[in-house]
């Protein structure tokens, strides 16, 4: 992450080295990029921690757990901080004691390559930039027709997110199917495998599926980069039965898309400038995204319960680029409300993240004229954050994010009011340190109850890069300096990731396995 002087002033490679093994970018170089906090760290099993600030809250008791890419082995050729193996970092809290644990989650590419020592899945996402990459995936191609790779069993990293549905703790990379994770009464972490509710060849779900609090439903989509229909709109019932999907045929080029929103009746996408090129990928031009300043970004906005695509509408947002998206709710029977942010110099997001900007945007959409609306909520480069889960789906006033200094690695946490649309708290951590996603956690588990929206808290690892020292802080959420209540002394560093989830006691009692 950031620049590479080396890259730029060492001498002009000659052109049979460009065709054979072309110099990578900064970008996708891992000994550039897995440096310093960004470096990989070895599991560690569950490790008491002590309480160095304040204590910890008797209500919080559960599991923390943050996923991130943490590589097994560092390959030769590229590989871009995104396609990291996917390492699950949990803090048991219960009773005032911290216990700490780190684990790979046991995806199939993962085992795979432990168990040959090196690499063997080519990082397609990362690019390939040379004869020697095009070599390498063809030997990946030819493991796979002589059976001794089934893709079937998933190629993904897991190393993105997670949720709990259906009773299950699921890692999830928007690659693969989830993977069942199971938290042992001991502060552990295990893999217990991928959840196969689908049986297609290259099933996938993405990073960020949603739950409707009231129906118990959860919804999810499938983004596939190279074969139509590019986007399938899913949902699971209360008891996590997959219900029959629904192919998006109205997107017909493939963009990215990584998250999504839902409301009372409606599911919201939005298409960003994004594309993708399988051409990149084939001709070893590098990544296989692509930046289209021709495509104008588009809403999409569909019944949650359709049964196909033939009445979803779409409606032109100029200049919007959504990443994360954080709520929805519909205002009346006309209006939607979004609340994403957007990356407003999306041409760099994978190559050069330092140059992008994004911002928290409120987003009105009228169903019935058509009339699209947009407010910047802050001036301030922010991603990565979190609202009461309790609100999905309804208007909620509150949503605490992470202030960037180079995703995704934040500088500190902001808590925005959406109905005042002002910044009302904030916390920096400090010259030199910095943490991650601001996760809000209330104070009453998952029940609404008469609390208001923000009684709670906000945890984050954050790392000291001037002592190599991590920490888990626990924040007061409703005070206007977002108060550290508690901060627990790691026993070694916590590289930056990225999404977390706070699982309380009650549906850790009640998980269910495969």
């Amino acid at each position: 992450m950031g620049t590479n002087s080396s890259y730029n002033t060492k001498s002009a490679p000659s052109l049979f080295t460009n065709i054979i093994d072309r110099p990578l970018h900064p970008s996708v170089d891992p000994k550039h990029v897995f440096t310093g906090n960004f470096a990989p760290v070895d599991e560690l099993g569950p490790t008491e921690c002590p309480v160095v600030d304040g204590k910890l809250p008797d209500s919080l008791t559960g599991m923390y757990i943050r996923n991130g890419p943490n590589p097994q082995h560092m390959p030769r050729g590229p590989l871009h901080f995104f396609e990291g193996d996917g390492m699950l970092h949990s803090m048991q809290l219960s009773k005032g004691r911290a216990i700490y644990t780190s684990r790979y989650v046991k995806t199939y590419k993962y085992k795979l390559e432990r168990d040959a020592g090196g690499q063997i899945f080519p990082n397609v996402f990362s690019g390939f930039y040379g004869l020697v990459d095009m070599v390498q995936c063809v030997a990946s191609t030819a493991r796979v027709l002589m059976g001794h790779v089934n893709l079937k069993k998933g190629f993904g990293l897991a190393n993105t997110s997670l949720a709990f549905f259906s009773s299950k703790l699921l890692a999830l990379g928007e690659s693969d199917l989830p993977y069942i994770i199971n938290c042992t009464r001991e502060g552990d972490i295990e893999t217990l495998g991928r959840w196969d509710f689908d049986e297609e060849l290259f099933a996938s779900m993405t990073a960020h599926p949603k739950t409707d609090m009231t129906t118990k439903e959860t919804f999810a989509f499938k983004f596939s980069p190279f074969f139509s229909p590019h986007l399938t709109f899913s949902r699971f019932d209360a008891n996590g039965v997959k219900q029959k999907d629904v192919p998006i045929l109205s997107i017909n080029r493939p963009t990215f898309i990584h998250d999504f929103a839902i409301t009372k009746r409606f599911a919201i996408f939005s298409e960003t400038q994004l594309a993708v090129s399988a051409a990149n990928v084939m001709l070893g031009k590098g990544m296989p995204t692509v930046f289209d300043p021709e495509k104008v970004p588009r809403i999409g906005i569909i019944l949650k319960y359709a049964t196909s695509d033939a009445e979803m509408k779409w409606f032109n947002v100029p200049g919007f680029n959504a990443m994360h998206v954080f709520n929805a709710w519909e205002n009346g029977e006309d209006e939607v409300v979004l609340i994403a942010t957007n990356a407003t110099s999306i041409e760099n997001l994978f190559l050069k993240v330092d140059m992008v900007h994004i911002s928290l945007e409120k987003v009105r959409i009228n169903l019935r004229t058509g009339n699209v609306s947009r407010n910047i909520l802050s001036a301030r480069n922010l991603e990565l954050g979190s609202i009461n889960s309790s609100y999905i789906g309804k208007k909620n006033r509150y949503v605490f994010v992470g202030v960037g200094k180079e995703i995704p690695k934040m500088q500190g946490v902001v808590k925005i009011d959406l109905e005042k649309e002002i910044e009302v708290s904030r916390r920096f951590y400090g010259p030199g340190c910095f943490g991650g996603e601001p996760l809000f956690v209330p104070r009453n588990g998952d029940h609404v109850d008469a609390a208001d929206e923000d009684d709670g808290f906000v945890v984050t690892y954050i790392h000291d890069e001037n002592y190599g020292e991590s920490k888990f802080l626990v924040m007061d959420a409703k005070s206007p300096n977002l108060d550290i209540v508690a901060a627990v002394k790691l026993p070694r560093r916590v590289p930056y990731g990225f999404h977390g989830l706070f699982v309380h006691e009650e549906n850790h009692s009640n998980q269910k396995s495969l």
